[in-house]
């Protein structure tokens, strides 16, 4: 009797390179992918991360690994929060994922020779292939390029304008559409229902595989195959199409089980022998091996703190508030109170805690997928019909739709208010979701006003004084709790709140952590200055700044040339001749590692501020 062959077992420690899978049979990577499951809930449990969309494609990072040589072919993940897989295989270690001294939760050139793009926001992934094959056929290379990219990623018009450019072009690009039904939470749109229909194309292909293959086998059925295909060109072309690749001329593929290495392998080696650009669409379970993240559809376990992997409870100080949850109950109210207000967001509603804003306004709230340039139109056409948008929104993704906000909204001087999320510093996510730079695009704007609360009670002020009729109304948050106060308060129009008051030295500063700095110089003879508006700046206290021999300027939610150079500059133009300091974030992309770390690496944090007094 024949001995079992016992099944190989990787350490994933031992891992350098992806070239060990080709020697694995199917079994074995079944435990392998079980073995980097629970490796990546173990290390996100720890280090907090992405780990639904990371658990969902493990399978499918396997099988790219095995049917692609990555040493030379190029990789590009869509969003990149899906790549903790990947890392392991090319022989990185999630031991200290997002730390300082370890991996990025995104692809990182600078980690490996692997990663060929990176990347962190949605959609760019199609554009950035593009390129990719056109260097590639220009230098007369031979290398395949694979898109990455999920079921919601691709609505997003950047990953359109991709798909349109590719579809008239010989620069082959391989595209794997990851279809989990999901983007954050529910994907939204049409582009999102016709892809949960894309499956229903799957009997038409095999039977039209079948009918081909047994038609070229005589002259008359070769005859009869034509005559049948130009009949079914015509129908194609004027009255359906089968899917949207089909209609833009680009091959497609699928769907095919995402979870099944062998049959993924199969159609990426078809793809490969193709020699025009290629949709494979693959359908993932989000959240694959860890149950509380594979029937989660609120997208809580998207992305993630700290965890119980065993109990899934979320490490949470439930005696703190998120600045999201202060200004979701602040919007909340200004719903109930104003008929006319309208709320849209990007796919961020989770994120910046608006469920039960949806919940109570259904028909005034929007969430429009990843799509913040149309985010910011719509807004624009709501305002101009009388309706008073509310934009939530994170400040890193603001940036795409900065065109938007200037010239379809300020630029016409329409009404509405823009809530900023995780704006400033944003810890471990690293430097493609650092919330650092709206505040300098924004200060430059016509009819933009630019605010920040330090406490909660002049959150609420700020809100209910954007609907005041002032333009394009914006208010910026952290990513950081605090300890709720249930307080309330006006803050006047364009006023700074003085904290201190001092003679010879003056601090101006914006945020919560102006309330911490506070703490720490309320015995010394220095004025402070909560600066609640950025724009427009309080005339009134600057008048004041004057007569101070120092003025401190300390912005630790933005770049040097956002508030601070601008307050800078009013100083010189009013011929202050004192000496001002400046303290706020070097105009860099700021790398990953805890907010405190950030903070102290640029001299940020208030005790390094009250070593200047």
């Amino acid at each position: 009797m024949s001995k079992k062959k016992e099944l190989k077992r990787i350490d994933l420690k031992t891992i350098e390179n992806p070239n060990f899978l080709k020697e694995l049979s199917y079994k074995e990577l079944d435990l392998l992918s079980k073995d980097i499951t629970e490796e990546i809930i173990d290390k996100v449990s720890i280090n907090g991360g992405h780990l639904a969309a990371n658990l969902g494609v493990v399978d499918a990072t396997i099988a790219m690994c095995r049917s692609f040589d990555f040493s030379s072919d190029k990789l590009i993940f869509d969003v990149g929060h899906q790549c903790y897989t990947y890392k392991i295989l090319t022989g990185r270690s999630l031991e200290r994922l997002r730390k300082s001294d370890g991996v990025s939760g995104f692809p990182k050139k600078s980690e490996s020779p692997y990663d060929h793009f990176e990347t962190g926001h949605s959609s760019t992934s199609i554009s950035a292939a593009k390129g990719m094959a056109v260097a590639r056929d220009l230098k007369g290379e031979k290398y395949e390029v694979v898109a990455f990219i999920g079921d919601a990623s691709i609505s997003n018009g950047l990953a359109l304008e991709g798909l349109n450019n590719l579809a008239g072009s010989h620069n082959k690009v391989i595209i794997i559409l990851n279809d989990n039904d999901m983007s954050i939470t529910k994907p939204v749109g049409g582009l999102a229902r016709g892809f949960r229909n894309l499956s229903n194309s799957m009997l038409y292909r095999r039977s039209k595989n079948t009918y081909q293959r047994v038609m070229k086998k005589t002259k008359f059925g070769r005859w009869i195959l034509g005559w049948t295909s130009t009949i079914k060109n015509w129908f194609k072309r004027h009255l359906m199409a089968i899917n949207i690749f089909d209609n833009m001329g680009i091959a497609y593929l699928g769907p095919v089980d995402g979870h099944s290495i062998k049959k993924m392998e199969k159609l990426f080696a078809k793809a490969k022998s193709f020699n025009e650009s290629v949709v494979i669409h693959i359908k993932t379970i989000k959240g694959k091996g860890y149950k509380y993240a594979e029937n989660d559809d609120s997208g809580a376990w998207h992305g993630v703190g700290k965890f119980d992997k065993e109990t899934g409870k979320i490490y949470v100080d439930e005696s703190t508030l998120s600045w999201s949850e202060v200004y979701a109950d602040a919007l909340t109210n200004m719903m109930s109170e104003h008929a006319n207000a309208v709320t849209i967001v990007p796919a961020t509603g989770l994120g910046s805690s608006l469920q039960e804003v949806f919940r109570l306004f259904p028909k005034r709230c929007f969430d429009v997928g990843i799509a913040e340039e149309h985010a910011l139109t719509m807004a624009g056409g709501l305002a101009d019909s009388g309706m008073h948008p509310v934009v939530s929104i994170y400040s890193t993704f603001l940036q795409r739709a900065f065109d938007e906000l200037s010239h379809d909204v300020a630029r016409m001087n329409l009404n509405a208010t823009v809530l900023i999320d995780r704006s400033g510093l944003v810890g471990e996510d690293g430097n493609t979701h650092q919330g650092i730079y709206d505040e300098a695009f924004l200060l430059s704007t016509p009819n933009v006003v630019v605010s920040m609360a330090a406490r909660e009670s002049e959150a609420y002020g700020l809100i209910e004084e954007s609907f005041e009729n002032h333009g394009v109304f914006c208010i910026r948050y952290p990513r950081s709790r605090l300890v709720p106060s249930k307080e309330r308060e006006q803050t006047p129009f364009g006023k700074w709140k003085k904290e201190l008051s001092g003679h010879k030295t003056a601090v101006v500063s914006t945020g919560p952590i102006t309330l911490e700095l506070k703490k720490l110089i309320k015995d010394k003879d220095v004025a402070l200055y909560n600066a609640l508006y950025l724009k427009p700046m309080d005339e009134e206290a600057i008048k004041e700044l004057l007569q101070c021999n120092k003025v401190i300027i300390y912005d630790a939610y933005a770049v040097e040339n956002g508030f601070c150079f601008a307050l800078s500059e009013k100083l010189v133009s009013l011929g202050y001749k004192g000496e001002v300091v400046v303290k706020a974030i070097p105009d860099v992309f700021v790398e990953h590692a805890s907010q405190v770390e950030q903070l102290e690496q640029f001299g940020l944090k208030p005790e390094q501020i009250a070593e200047l007094l």
